[in-house]
């Protein structure tokens, strides 16, 4: 007869293992390494797609900043080797301000002093009816402007801008004040004019001062300031075309037409990068 033992509970044959009850065991005894393991496969993945998004970011990124970077140099290339009075002259239309086809550059304030004497005689000029002499001070403010449309030239030289600028002119005519005046006159006992002839001094003043403004002596107070406004007209514009920068210019320099210049390199710099 076949040998046909059991075990005592009457389940399975004797030597044969119950198989659904080991697997559980084995899961059951398992379970948290398994889930370790589990959370780490998911860990895994998602860093390796992290990863490839990240260096696929990374190179895009890399070959926007190397096109802008090639771009930004391109430009600064053609702008050093354009005619850039021609680009400057161009842009004037833009970058002034006012509308009046002048840029102001300084103002400076005195004030003047008008005298005059006057006498009257008769009887062919034997008999003096006496002498009345009249005065006026008064504050004067004269500005002073170069004109847009004048000739410009601006020249590289190295990372410095050459500005060759037209000529300071007086801006006419000079602001009289008028609140500020006073007025004077000293006239003998025959003489009772005394107030026509302050009139007279007064309407002669306009033309003596246009004739004033344009006196040396006034336009060498107003150079340096002068200088120094086209200068930052001019570095507004460089701003505008993104030149203003440590390497592109950092340096303007401003000449007048009154100006002998052999080299530019002697010149003083009117305005450098870290000046603001």
């Amino acid at each position: 007869m076949a040998d046909d033992r059991r075990d005592g509970a009457g389940g399975a044959p004797v030597g044969e293992p119950a198989s659904g009850s080991s697997w559980r065991s084995v899961l059951v005894s398992y379970r948290w390494p398994l889930a370790v393991v589990a959370l780490g496969l998911v860990a895994l993945a998602f860093y390796l797609v992290t990863v490839h998004q990240a260096r696929q970011a990374a190179t895009e990124m890399g070959e926007l900043i190397g096109a802008a970077a090639d771009r930004a140099e391109s430009a600064a290339r053609n702008f050093l080797t354009a005619d850039v009075t021609e680009l400057f002259i161009a842009s004037i239309p833009e970058i002034a301000t006012g509308g009046s086809g002048r840029l102001e550059l300084a103002t400076a304030e005195f004030t003047e002093t008008f005298t005059r004497t006057d006498e009257r005689r008769i009887l062919w000029d034997s008999l003096s009816l006496g002498t009345t002499v009249t005065e006026i001070k008064v504050p004067v403010t004269y500005r002073y402007h170069v004109r847009l449309d004048d000739p410009w030239r601006l020249e590289v030289s190295g990372q410095t801008c050459v500005v060759y600028a037209p000529p300071i002119r007086p801006s006419q005519p000079p602001a009289i004040h008028t609140q500020a005046m006073e007025r004077r006159a000293d006239e003998s006992w025959l003489r009772f004019d005394a107030e026509e002839q302050l009139d007279a001094l007064q309407r002669s003043i306009t033309p003596k001062l246009i004739a004033r403004a344009r006196d040396p002596r006034h336009l060498a107070l107003v150079r340096e300031p002068g200088r120094k406004a086209v200068a930052e007209f001019v570095r507004a514009w460089l701003l505008r075309e993104d030149q203003w920068r440590s390497d592109r210019f950092y340096a303007i320099k401003v000449v007048f037409p009154d100006e002998e210049v052999e080299d530019a390199g002697r010149l003083d710099v009117t305005i450098l990068l870290e000046d603001g």
